[in-house]
């Protein structure tokens, strides 16, 4: 097992084995039924711990402009992980994308299923409005912070082998750093327990897994990209 699971925050890793990789990679083309499955089972767990019931946050809210905006980020980082399969025979990127496909998946399924139980929009993305003073120069219906542009999603899908490597850990090593920037703002200022839990939840996976993907990227020869 590559390092990239005994990083992750205990409540992020899954208590079983993974599958072979065929079986694993087998899943990610049920994207779609478990995507609608994991958002009934977040508003199924929102509605056992008390989310909605009372002072239901407004479109907005921290706590719903993080749940729509985040939802939205994870999507593109599902996107790119499971473009792995078939463009890489490395292990290691084939482990740690697996993983990031698998987990943030099961977290837009959450907040999916809490936009749901408030009544809000759960696709499109807001004007970050939310973020306040962190927002720097993401308003104006620009790229949220560190995701990749269509040119960038292009060339990944088109590289191979090493040079797919590289060009994934760069990306995503970006991507992170601008989710946890996100999150950060979610877990000071969200006004439900529950999204402030999956936000410090967020900083902790994304802080470890952004180290993890420095060393490797380092040691297939690449550098990061500036950082967003």
């Amino acid at each position: 097992m590559s390092s990239t699971l005994t990083d992750r925050p205990a409540d992020e890793r899954s208590d079983d084995a993974p599958a072979p990789r065929s079986r694993r990679w087998l899943a990610a083309g049920l994207v779609a039924v478990i995507a609608a499955g994991l958002l009934v089972i977040g508003g199924g767990l929102a509605v056992a711990l008390g989310v909605g019931r009372t002072d239901t946050p407004a479109a907005g809210s921290v706590d719903a402009g993080f749940s729509l905006d985040m939802s939205v980020h994870h999507l593109q980082a599902v996107e790119m992980a499971n473009l792995a399969q078939g463009r890489t025979t490395d292990p290691e990127v084939l482990s740690l994308a697996f993983d990031i496909s698998q987990t943030q998946l099961n977290q837009v399924g959450r907040m999916q299923g809490w936009l749901t139980l408030w009544g809000l929009p759960i696709t499109g993305a807001g004007d970050m409005s939310w973020m306040g003073s962190s927002m720097h120069d993401h308003s104006g219906g620009g790229l949220m912070p560190g995701m990749a542009t269509e040119d960038e999603l292009d060339q990944l899908r088109a590289a191979t082998g090493g040079d797919f490597d590289v060009l994934f850990l760069q990306l995503m090593i970006r991507h992170h750093q601008g989710g946890l920037e996100m999150a950060q703002v979610a877990e000071a200022g969200a006004s439900e327990s529950v999204v402030r839990g999956l936000a410090r939840s967020i900083v902790a996976t994304q802080t470890a897994e952004t180290t993890t993907m420095a060393g490797m990227l380092a040691a297939r020869g690449g550098s990061p990209l500036p950082a967003p």
